[in-house]
């Protein structure tokens, strides 16, 4: 059923992207639609590798230095192109599109493992699926790899068995190695191991180190796929960093460690539909927000459940990493693109609140109508930004 769910909806996300909102022409035409912007980056890389200049050159030129996305999304549509001998931004969109169903099979396989109320499920559905952003997941773009890898990731390394630990492994390894964030989101077994044994356990940190090495050398191994680019870049052109330096030379991106704690990088106006810079910086607003609203319901005594902390605590790991260094990273320009990038802590959040939720028992029914008024509401006009958002990106607009 997980399998089938997942499936259902990411053919929905599909058929509502390419038949209701692409531009009026062939079939084959409104669904390469869903090719745009960075994707004719990853088509660059798996049509004709990693190729660059050292340095690389001062603005955005794919022909001339492309070190700027990392592996694995490429790398896996180039196996799906030439395994079925199609051409290429077929073979990136096959790729997301398969991502995307492991993501939403994940994302409902976590349900079932945690007895999930079924309204619940349908609720944390209709929240992931109507976020303005959610559409890159079928989109020529690694969101989706990068989601499936990592809820991968989490659910086998929580799991028991060796086939469970050789499964995490194996998702650990392509999540690290399609986004860099992955690399320090392969910490969330030694996060989960933490708060399963204690805070008491690291004042002996070589005894704690030998009871968890399970943990410890999973996060190594899951680390080694990001690793293993920087590595390459060493050696083919001498700069392990070269992904960084591609980065701020083309895109201008200068990290700002402290920009979360800035009080100018928050935007709270509401912002126009048709500036998605706008978009992109209310959103880092909203994911300091969701993050806040998280933190208060663990931490409030009242309210508060200690039943899967654990896991919980290492979902917020990695949701809270992908956002401080999203928004580190972007500060420099804006905050463009954190309407993107916003999306998958978005995404773990609403997972993590789903496992917090389903441990209280069933409220009054007013406060369930009112729950569904509002996930109805909430959806509703998340739904109609993500239209005005589908719309323009088919037509070749940016939008995050």
């Amino acid at each position: 059923m997980p399998l089938l769910a997942g499936c259902a909806v990411t053919i929905l996300q599909i058929v509502i992207a390419v038949a209701l909102l692409a531009p009026e022409e062939s079939l084959s035409e409104r669904y390469s639609a869903l090719v745009q912007h960075d994707s004719y980056w990853f088509k660059n890389i798996v049509d004709r590798g990693y190729q660059t200049v050292v340095p690389p050159i001062d603005h955005k030129v794919m022909e001339v230095s492309n070190v700027a996305f990392f592996p694995a999304y490429p790398a896996i549509a180039a196996l799906v192109r030439n395994a079925f001998n199609i051409g290429t931004q077929a073979a990136l969109l096959i790729t997301a599109q398969l991502a995307a169903w492991g993501f939403w099979s994940y994302f409902f396989l976590f349900c079932r493992r945690w007895k999930v109320a079924p309204s619940l499920q349908v609720g944390g559905t209709l929240l992931v699926l109507a976020n303005p952003a959610a559409f890159f997941l079928v989109a020529g773009y690694s969101e989706s790899l990068f989601l499936m890898a990592l809820l991968g990731f989490v659910y086998w390394s929580t799991a028991k068995g060796r086939t469970a630990k050789v499964l995490a492994a194996v998702h650990g390894v392509v999540m690290s190695a399609t986004r860099i964030v992955g690399i320090v989101c392969a910490g969330f077994p030694i996060v989960r191991a933490v708060f399963k044994t204690g805070w008491q356990g690291l004042r002996k940190p070589m005894k704690w180190l030998r009871q968890n090495r399970a943990a410890v050398g999973l996060t190594f191994v899951a680390a080694c796929g990001g690793i293993a680019f920087l590595v390459f870049c060493q050696l083919r052109w001498g700069h392990w960093d070269l992904y960084m330096r591609t980065q701020a030379a083309g895109w201008g991106i200068v990290p700002d460690y402290l920009a979360v704690v800035r009080p100018e990088s928050y935007r709270w106006l509401v912002p126009a539909l048709n500036d998605p810079t706008e978009m992109s910086q209310l959103s880092m607003t909203l994911g300091a927000m969701f993050l806040l609203a998280a933190a208060i319901c663990e931490l409030i005594p009242t309210i508060r459940r200690r039943a899967d902390l654990p896991i919980r605590a290492g979902i917020y790991f990695c949701a809270l990493t992908i956002y401080y260094l999203s928004v580190s990273g972007v500060a420099c320009v804006d905050m463009e693109s954190m309407l993107r990038y916003e999306f998958i802590a978005y995404a773990l959040i609403v997972l993590a609140f789903l496992n917090f939720l389903r441990q209280f028992r069933p409220p009054p029914i007013w406060v369930r109508a009112f729950g569904t008024a509002a996930v109805a509401l909430v959806s509703a006009a998340g739904l109609g930004v993500q239209g005005w958002y589908i719309w323009n990106f088919t037509r070749g607009h940016w939008v995050a």
